[in-house]
């Protein structure tokens, strides 16, 4: 068995070495001009088939969970989902899922999908400060009570968590409130009496990063004052957190093992962000997997608390273009219909567990994409269950309806 210490040291040598072969890869990519021969001949193929009708047998039975994927079979698929066992689970640790109003085929996926899921986080709400112990809270007009009682229905254990934004708060917003027990009372009570009137299970709170590395002990007390209010109430509060291993370095991130050691016990659960690693400048993988890997166990080298993290997984991709170093995210409809148009070759990286594939437009130079795949998805849930913790899938209307199979 490994110390604690000892467990911190191998991650922080696999970010090294990860960080290294990924600047070595991109520098290839982006110094190479050419297409592979598959991609140039796109256009002239008759137009790829869709499956509407639902399956019988589940992705793994129909042997779609592979590294070498074909456009065309990901095009014929990803809408065949497996009816027969839509209601059962495959992971048992907790499963978070976000929904956006944004982007409505989420609430869908949350009412057929229910069954897999302990948590959904429609993203609604905003908290205001309006003056002296005066919290505003915005964004209900979002919140869909016929949808909640649905998905209510479709699994009896499901809480319903709304994502909360500290909203327009200014520094000295922060200050205020952290320097007087009144202003913190006041904004429990506010939440808790929200929760109770609109019938939520309680709250994500993404308050994390607004504060850079400033007031974390001030934050710290206000998150455990507000976590115990909730629960005496019997309710929930999730905290957001950025992660642990800094992207594209092996430096720590904004939220380390020391701030999650003082809250561990009081915070119901934290949504660990394991993605969106790389950018438009440093194009590349969405989420290596030996950076998730990193991510855990520089939290909880002791596995301690590892139920409470909700390791995160993105649902939506990356387009790049080698032009102007440029870069947008690519959901499941626009990925579908980018294959559909090009016909790619889809290439597997061993090491970072993901798939991608380039394209070219006509005049918008060279495209690489990363986008999620079973593969990449089933090998995210396969180390969640190995390190013993939950998931959280930002978001659900991003993916492609046969992704859920796999949870």
């Amino acid at each position: 068995m490994f110390s604690g210490q000892e467990k911190l040291d191998m991650g922080k040598n696999t970010m090294r070495l990860l960080c290294t072969s990924l600047s070595l890869a991109l520098i290839c990519w982006l110094a190479e001009g050419t297409l592979s021969k598959t991609d140039a001949k796109k256009g002239a193929t008759k137009k790829l088939e869709e499956k509407t009708l639902h399956s019988d047998k589940n992705v793994q039975d129909r042997g779609l969970v592979v590294v070498d994927p074909k456009a065309k079979d990901i095009i014929l698929e990803h809408r065949s989902y497996c009816s027969k066992k839509m209601k059962e689970r495959h992971f048992s640790g907790d499963v978070l899922g976000y929904v956006t109003p944004w982007n409505s085929h989420g609430y869908d996926i949350a009412k057929i999908f229910g069954n897999k899921f302990t948590l959904i986080s429609p993203v609604w709400l905003q908290v205001k400060r309006r003056g002296k112990e005066r919290f505003q809270f915005t964004g209900l007009h979002d919140a869909d009570k016929g949808w909640m009682k649905d998905v209510r229905k479709t699994s009896k254990n499901i809480k319903i968590v709304p994502r909360i934004l500290f909203d327009g708060w200014t520094y000295q917003d922060f200050e205020t409130v952290f320097g007087s027990e009144d202003e913190i009372e006041e904004l429990s009570e506010s939440m808790v009496l929200l929760a109770k009137n609109e019938n939520f299970d309680g709250f994500v709170v993404e308050v994390w990063s607004q504060l850079g590395n400033q007031k974390q002990t001030e934050l710290i007390h206000l998150l455990i004052h507000l976590s115990e209010a909730l629960r005496e109430a019997q309710l929930k509060l999730i905290l957001v957190i950025p992660p642990a291993v800094a992207p594209g370095t092996n430096q720590p991130g904004m939220f380390t093992k020391k701030e999650f050691d003082q809250l561990a016990s009081a915070i119901d659960s934290f949504s660990l962000m394991t993605y969106d690693y790389s950018t438009p400048q440093r194009p590349g993988p969405n989420s290596p997997l030996p950076w998730v890997r990193a991510c855990v166990q520089v939290l909880d080298p002791d596995s301690k608390w590892r139920n409470k993290i909700l390791l995160g997984l993105n649902f939506y991709g990356m387009d790049y273009s080698a032009l102007g170093a440029s870069g947008e995210p690519i959901l499941g409809s626009r990925y579908i219909e980018t294959l559909k148009e090009h016909k790619p070759k889809i290439v597997w990286d061993e090491q970072i567990a993901e798939h991608y594939f380039e394209y070219k437009k006509n005049k918008g130079g060279k495209h690489a994409v990363f986008y999620p795949t079973l593969k990449s998805i089933q090998l995210r849930v396969e180390l969640a269950k190995e390190l013993g913790t939950g998931i959280s899938i930002w978001e659900l209307g991003q993916g492609l309806d046969y992704f859920y199979d796999l949870l």
